[in-house]
């Protein structure tokens, strides 16, 4: 696919739950492809590198401290993380900063059903969190089908539909 012909799909299935650190941002995507491989794209570095908002400083498919690097355009912020949990290829989760990732994927037909949760501090920041994890899941999802596009990541997620993405999110969760 042409990388500027490239739009994100359709708003994924979300909630907001309220959590002892602020509120939990619950994302349900249905993938294309059987766990393993998803958990591969969830792990490993390289394949990070090609969807995630991040760079990972090494394989997240083992529990221990990492490092994971924001980038954005030539800005760059390094993040210690923690992987708390990795049992392939069901559960993942890890620490970024202050915020807990955790990713359930369990088997649907011969595909994935891919959970989210991501936890933050301020329930505000839900509907920009749920619209950038929508943004790389599309890429991933297209790295996965060996149609890659190339990561989509900060400033330029406002060229390929990240504010309306927003927007529909806040409305889900009464944001706006």
């Amino acid at each position: 696919m042409d990388r500027e012909a490239f739009r994100p799909s359709p708003p994924a299935e979300v909630r907001a739950e309220p959590s002892a650190a602020g509120a939990t941002l619950v994302f349900v995507r249905d993938l294309r492809h059987p766990p393993a491989t998803v958990w591969a794209a969830l792990t490993d570095a390289t394949q990070l590198a090609e969807w995630a908002p991040f760079l990972a400083d090494r394989d997240l498919g083992a529990p221990g401290a990492a490092v994971l690097t924001m980038v954005d355009g030539e800005t760059t912020t390094p993040t210690s993380a923690t992987v708390r949990r990795a049992e392939p290829p069901t559960l993942l989760e890890y620490t970024w900063g202050d915020d807990l990732l955790r990713w359930e994927l369990s088997a649907l037909g011969t595909g994935t059903r891919l959970t989210l949760r991501h936890s933050v501090a301020d329930r505000g920041m839900l509907a920009m969190v749920a619209a950038g994890w929508h943004l790389c899941l599309d890429v991933a999802d297209r790295l996965l089908d060996g149609d890659p596009v190339g990561p989509i990541r900060g400033a330029e997620a406002l060229d390929f539909g990240w504010p309306e993405l927003r927007d529909t999110y806040a409305d889900r969760f009464d944001e706006s």
